[in-house]
């Protein structure tokens, strides 16, 4: 086992990296929020440590994000080997590999309307559209969160848990159940070059936890910032101090 660049830093430990496989959240993370999705800055030096890692861990690094794929290769390009989307619901377990989607049950069309017409009602306020679902964003007017809130339980509750209200960063999203970064995590573990070794999964948000929980069930380790990392720089410097010196 590895822990950090110093045994001061942090009171956890890790599987060294030729028994690891890392599996990483994007948005809050591996970089700073930002204000709008679209303005995320990939930091100076980030993507060189994540070339070292996936080398020095035989391919095993997945990004596992709530965006969609193609947002993540625009950031990061071929860097991961593997990349999970929308929260699990789109998978590609290799470079230039097929895009394998979860089966979604329909959204109501009748939600789209309602949702339209309630962001309306609150300026500052955004609909964002996604395959599974959709996320009703209120960073920029966080007054009209409890609204927004209980207008998404009150469509999903008469579903008998086909969908959920995913709580995030100053957004609620309405998505089909069972389809998380759990999920993701264990689709991605079945397959080579992750097969075989001990996820460490690392993220940030109350998205994450399912990633979390399921990297620990199968024999790995979940991370989280703030609660083991104080920020995603500090996060950055340990990836970077686990590769010091390698490739």
């Amino acid at each position: 086992m590895i822990g950090s660049s110093s045994s001061q830093e942090f009171r956890f430990q890790v599987p060294s990296l030729d028994q690891a496989a890392f599996l990483l959240d994007f948005d809050g993370t591996l970089v700073d929020i930002a204000p709008t999705p679209d303005s995320v800055v990939v930091p100076e030096g980030l993507p060189e440590t994540l070339r070292r890692l996936r080398a020095a861990c035989g391919d095993a690094l997945a990004i596992v994000s709530g965006r969609s794929i193609d947002q993540i290769d625009h950031f990061l390009g071929d860097i991961p080997f593997a990349v999970a989307g929308e929260h699990g619901i789109a998978v590609r377990h290799r470079p230039g590999g097929p895009i394998e989607r979860a089966a979604l049950p329909s959204v109501p069309q009748s939600w789209f309307a309602e949702a339209r017409d309630l962001i309306a009602a609150w300026p500052g306020a955004r609909l964002e559209h996604k395959p599974g679902g959709f996320v009703l964003h209120y960073r920029a007017v966080p007054e009209a969160g409890a609204a927004l809130r209980e207008a998404a339980e009150n469509w999903v509750k008469g579903t008998n848990g086909t969908f959920e209200v995913q709580t995030a960063k100053m957004a609620w999203e309405v998505r089909p159940a069972g389809v998380d970064k759990g999920y993701a995590v264990s689709m991605l573990m079945k397959s080579l070059p992750f097969t075989g070794r001990k996820p460490v999964f690392v993220g940030d948000d109350v998205t994450d936890e399912d990633g979390m929980a399921a990297a620990k069930r199968l024999g790995g380790v979940g991370l989280r910032i703030p609660t083991d990392f104080p920020n995603p720089t500090a996060f950055r410097a340990w990836l970077a101090s686990l590769v010091e010196g390698k490739g």
